[in-house]
Parts: C-alpha cells; sequence; structure tokens
C-alpha cells in the first residue's frame, strides 16, 4: 500500500510564509496563521513543501490504509488561499454547519474538503474564523486528539 505522498516535515512555517511571492499574499499568510494558531491553540506544522496544518490525526479505513494527516490548516497558494476544513467531510452534522456559515462568508469557491478564497477582504473573518473553529472541533470530537 502507498505512503500518504503529503507528511509533516520539520520546514520553518516562519520561513515558507517568508517566501510567499506576492506581498499582499504574504501578509494575508500571516493572518490566517494568526486566526488558526488562536481557534486551535495548536503551532503550526509544515505538511509537505507547501501545506500549514494545526494539529494532527491518525485514520484508518476499512480497506486497511491508514496515515496521519493535518486536522485543518492552509496553503498560501498563487492563485487563491487553499483553506483544509475536514471536519465536514467527515461528519454530517458539521457539513449543514459548513452550509449556514459558508451562505454568510463571502466569495469563495470550495471542493470536497478546501475552501478558496482568492483574498481576505473577500470574506467576512470572523465567518472564517467560525468555519476553522466548528471545523477544528468536529475533528477533535471524531478523532479525539492522543496525549
Amino acid at each position: 500500500m502507498a505512503d500518504n505522498k503529503t507528511t509533516a516535515t520539520a520546514a520553518s512555517v516562519e520561513a515558507f510564509i517568508d517566501t510567499v511571492d506576492h506581498p499582499r499574499k504574504q501578509e494575508e499568510a500571516r493572518q490566517l496563521d494568526a486566526l488558526f494558531r488562536r481557534v486551535t491553540g495548536e503551532e503550526p506544522t509544515m505538511w509537505g513543501p507547501s501545506m500549514i496544518g494545526y494539529g494532527s490525526y491518525h485514520y484508518k479505513y476499512d480497506s486497511g490504509r491508514e496515515g496521519d494527516f493535518l486536522r485543518t490548516g492552509f496553503s498560501p497558494r498563487k492563485a487563491k488561499h487553499s483553506i483544509y476544513l475536514m471536519g465536514g467531510y467527515c461528519d454530517e452534522l458539521t457539513s449543514a454547519k459548513n452550509e449556514d456559515l459558508l451562505s454568510r462568508l463571502g466569495k469563495h469557491a470550495q471542493g470536497k474538503s478546501c475552501l478558496y478564497i482568492n483574498k481576505l477582504a473577500d470574506v467576512d473573518l470572523d465567518v472564517l474564523e467560525q468555519l476553522v473553529r466548528v471545523n477544528f472541533e468536529a475533528m477533535n470530537r471524531i478523532y479525539p486528539p492522543q496525549s
């Protein structure tokens, strides 16, 4: 069985943010980092070369495949920020809460567990913070943190 392509690394989050090309994207990455730290209480970790994660969890599928992944996080991509909201993917109650919050967020696109935002000025940051909190709490409920 293949290993996960995206794994936690020892790379510096601050050094990565310093390499973000566009000054606005770099500043927004710092804003997102502060938001995620505040909501999760976690120190960030680099996952692969460009994903910043807050907390991790271990999963195991019925197929036997298992691994570790970030509980929540983001990546300041060139075109859009990718925000990883895993709770709605794993839990119907959280998915319903996400729908309500997303209707009030502002300009965005979404995938199964990803939220795409062009720039932070396009969205309500209080609603974004609620989305991160709801999804992080769901992940902690579904995959209780190991002490």
